[in-house]
């Protein structure tokens, strides 16, 4: 498990292409046959993605959560985004489609993950958040997750928004998951843009053609920076950032957050004029 600790607006101003990088971006989200985690400061979200290939793949504690076991005082949201997959919670076993999404509450002991084809491997994004309270193990597929048409092709930002882990859906302690499909023809994600002041954001690109880039903006709304993001790599939001993007082509992303409440329209809106 790698570490990036949290920096602030008037530090990030001053890095140069290489540090944005180093503090925001995550390049390597899945490994064949492994696991990946990130551990943020940002609200202390946990940022990364379990692919099994042959063999199934455990849910182990890393040394410097100073826990039992993984989710002794965590949550998590596990969302595919590969092939059909299962996750085995403490014997139970859910199945996963392309796009299905599964919470697992704390005090969940043993986490596994398996591929039901090694050559086209289930790909589970994973979101983890402390948590003070046991909500159930449950899971939404994403024919349960009620689609919001939002957007216009006028404006290259028409999508479906569809929310797995939030108020009014799968309920947690600090946690709220979703997934945006741009359509054919759209390119702009989050815009106009917003900040969080009560929470930070991960967002993970996906189903991005070969070749094909996101130009991601962070920072400040008043000293915006980008960043180029390929297929399958995932952005760190602070709560004073933005988090928006334009693609050379139509795309996916998943967005997580962990911070003071559940609220999925709980946003500080940013005008255009206003960017920088």
């Amino acid at each position: 498990m790698t570490q990036r600790f949290a920096i602030g607006p008037r530090e990030t101003a001053r890095l140069d292409t290489a540090g944005l990088r180093q503090h925001f971006l995550l390049e390597n989200i899945f490994t064949p046959g492994a696991i990946e985690l990130t551990y943020t400061h940002y609200d202390r979200m946990l940022v990364g993605g379990a692919m099994p290939t042959e063999v199934p793949l455990a849910l182990s504690c890393p040394e410097s959560l100073k826990a039992s076991y993984f989710l002794e005082r965590r949550e998590l949201g596990a969302l595919n985004v590969g092939g059909a997959g299962e996750i085995v919670v403490d014997g139970t076993t859910y199945a996963l489609g392309s796009q299905d999404c599964l919470y697992v509450g704390r005090g969940s002991q043993q986490v596994a993950f398996r591929s039901l084809d090694a050559a086209s491997p289930a790909k589970f994004y994973l979101l983890s958040a402390p948590a003070h309270k046991e909500y159930p193990t449950t899971r939404r597929t994403q024919a349960e997750a009620t689609p919001v048409e939002m957007g216009a092709l006028e404006t290259a930002n028409q999508r479906t928004i569809y929310k797995y882990i939030f108020s009014e859906g799968i309920a947690s302690c600090q946690l709220v998951m979703g997934l945006t499909q741009l359509k054919p023809g759209s390119v702009w994600n989050t815009m106009p843009s917003h900040v969080h002041d009560r929470r930070m954001e991960a967002y993970l690109y996906f189903n991005l053609p070969a070749g094909q880039r996101v130009l991601h903006l962070l920072g400040e709304p008043s000293e915006t920076r980008p960043l180029w993001v390929s297929n399958e790599q995932a952005i760190l939001s602070p709560p004073w950032s933005i988090h928006t993007g334009c693609g050379t082509s139509a795309y996916a992303f998943i967005w997580g957050m962990a911070g003071e409440n559940l609220e999925y329209t709980d946003m500080n809106a940013v005008a255009l004029a206003d960017l920088r």
